[in-house]
């Protein structure tokens, strides 16, 4: 999947400047796509210059100007077109996993740090997408939010991210208990 891609699913309801985009990609479109701040900014100037996207100035007092970026037909029409062809398969690629495979060679103690640490950080990335889904549930249930809500996309997309931290905190754990009984601190 293009940056552009991700892009557009993530301007298709309102427009948003990149200030806010890059904060939006660091906390809940991360769970799916990650993107540098000038990684994006770069791809709005192009998507701009090819009429997937429209910007306006808006003047703003003591802060610099912003410009909103928002999706055109052209724009609208990409995303259609993307949405209908089959997604290429997912591979995963974990430094991690590779220091875990390798770990009868490496330093047990790092690998073992590394896995604390990389746990911490889903629990933290949990705690985010779960403060999201609670703010898009609002004070429905989810089944009244199934039936009655418009944002089925990020809420299926943060229900992914909430299933594959839950699921990175339970190795971790495993993995945590498996070096403790063959290698005790």
């Amino acid at each position: 999947m293009a940056l552009r891609n991700a892009l557009l699913a993530a301007l298709a309801d309102r427009e948003s400047s990149g200030y806010d985009l890059a904060k939006k990609f660091r906390s809940s479109v991360a769970n799916f796509w990650t993107a540098t701040p000038q990684q994006l900014y770069r791809e709005l100037e192009k998507m701009e210059a090819e009429g997937l996207l429209s910007a306006r100035l808006v003047k703003q007092d003591k802060r610099p100007d912003k410009r909103l970026f928002s999706v055109t037909g052209e724009g609208r029409a990409a995303l259609l077109a993307f949405s209908r062809r089959s997604p290429k398969p997912t591979t995963v690629r974990d430094e991690l996993l590779v220091q875990v495979e390798a770990l009868a060679h490496g330093d047990v103690a790092s690998v073992r740090a590394s896995i604390v640490e990389h746990r911490e950080a889903s629990r933290s990335r949990l705690k985010g997408y779960e403060q999201r889904l609670r703010d898009i549930l609002g004070d429905r249930t989810d089944d009244e939010f199934l039936a009655t809500g418009n944002r089925l996309g990020p809420y299926l997309t943060l229900q992914r991210g909430i299933s594959f931290e839950r699921e990175n905190i339970a190795w971790a754990e495993l993995a945590l208990g498996v070096l403790a009984r063959r290698y005790p601190l």
